[in-house]
């Protein structure tokens, strides 16, 4: 079956006609005048030989790569959150919450110090301090009279530059809070 497909093909590509319903359509050749010696069918058959292999090679999957060149991975998810640490189970309370749960509540002094007040995602109140860390990223700076406190969150990401990113959350104001 196979050479049948070749020989068809290899017809097709001398007679200068397209196969219907194989996408494969050859070149108008120019027609050759047939030397004595043979060397215009040695040519032509070199020539779908090589032909038949470059389509056999694309079909079975040798012939053809990829090459990102900086460009994301289209097979890639894009719903997959990309600083997801892959490493075990979470640990429980704050030390196992991602940045994105927690949110910031307030903000107050004690003493130099400013320590922030966040509510988890298990609705349970938590006092924090920089350097304090939950399972995506640190507190690295709280700031009450802005009322921001700045992480600096884990960045699983190859096309990254840095490993990091730093994230603010802020307090939300009254009137915001009202809506």
């Amino acid at each position: 079956m196979r050479q049948q497909a070749r020989w068809a093909l290899a017809l097709a590509v001398l007679c200068g006609v397209g196969l219907a319903g194989s996408g494969v359509r050859a070149a108008d050749p120019a027609p050759a005048a047939p030397a004595a010696d043979g060397t215009t069918s040695k040519a032509a058959g070199e020539t779908i030989n090589r032909i038949m292999e470059d389509s056999e090679a694309v079909l079975a999957g040798r012939g053809f790569t990829y090459d990102p060149a900086g460009r994301r991975d289209p097979f890639r998810s894009l719903v997959d959150p990309l600083n997801m640490p892959a490493h075990g189970p979470r640990p429980r309370g704050i030390a196992g919450m991602l940045i994105s749960e927690v949110d910031l509540v307030g903000i107050v002094q004690k003493g130099k110090e400013a320590v922030a007040f966040f509510n988890g995602s298990d609705n349970k109140g938590y006092f924090l301090h920089v350097g304090d860390t939950l399972f995506d990223g640190k507190i690295i700076r709280i700031d009450r009279a802005s009322g921001t406190v700045m992480f600096r969150q884990d960045v699983n990401d190859p096309r990254s530059i840095k490993p990091y990113r730093d994230v603010t959350k802020r307090l939300a104001s009254a009137e915001e809070a009202s809506l």
